[in-house]
């Protein structure tokens, strides 16, 4: 199983999107972390867990497909779009964040950012498909980044970025209307299956 912690390495630049006939699209993307990926590798963009095409130094390639454009905020970036990037798990690596797979459950829009002191409170409008999995205090992740929970209500919730998640990731530009993926604790899904059964 392939699992990312919700922490950001890198903030990449989309330097190209090429539709593909049938549906879906080749994501190229310019960053630094590319050296490190081979053929093959995972790698999360905006929370969304794709395979690596065509690596090299300072660039790498995505396919993604309609299925994932149509289920996530992929479909809504451009040529010079930011987006959070993070590399996989690896054995005895620790983990700073949470469990996130990268299988985005839903896109969420931004209600509203405001500045609290050195932190921005971000509010954001969540499906009830994945409001049920949220609690306060609870792990979210958001494009891919691990927050807490913070407060929410029936169809939206909070979360506090601090300085370092602002200026280390996309998040800190986050205005109203603005597109998120929204991944919940997998611990959650999982119980709620048990509870089915």
């Amino acid at each position: 199983m392939i699992v990312f912690t919700g922490l950001v390495q890198e903030l990449g630049t989309i330097t190209s999107i090429q539709p593909v006939e049938g549906g879906g699209a080749k994501l190229v993307i310019d960053a630094a972390l590319a050296s490190q990926l081979s053929a093959g590798d995972s790698v999360a963009v905006n929370g969304v867990c794709l395979t690596a095409v065509d690596p090299g130094e300072q660039s790498f390639s995505a396919d993604a497909i309609g299925e994932t454009l149509a289920r996530s905020s992929l479909g809504d970036l451009a040529a010079g779009s930011k987006v959070n990037l993070e590399l996989p798990l690896a054995i005895g690596d620790r983990l700073g964040g949470h469990v996130v797979q990268g299988h985005v459950d839903a896109v969420g829009e931004v209600v509203d950012a405001t500045e609290q002191g050195n932190a921005l409170v971000v509010r954001i409008a969540a499906p009830e498909s994945l409001s049920k999995y949220l609690v306060a205090k609870g792990s979210v992740a958001i494009d891919g980044v691990s927050l807490t929970v913070a407060s929410l209500d029936q169809s939206t919730f909070e979360v506090w970025l601090i300085p370092e998640t602002r200026e280390r990731t996309g998040l800190g530009q986050a205005v109203a209307g603005t597109k998120v993926n929204l991944e919940a604790d997998v611990l959650a899904k999982y119980v709620e299956r048990l509870l089915e059964k």
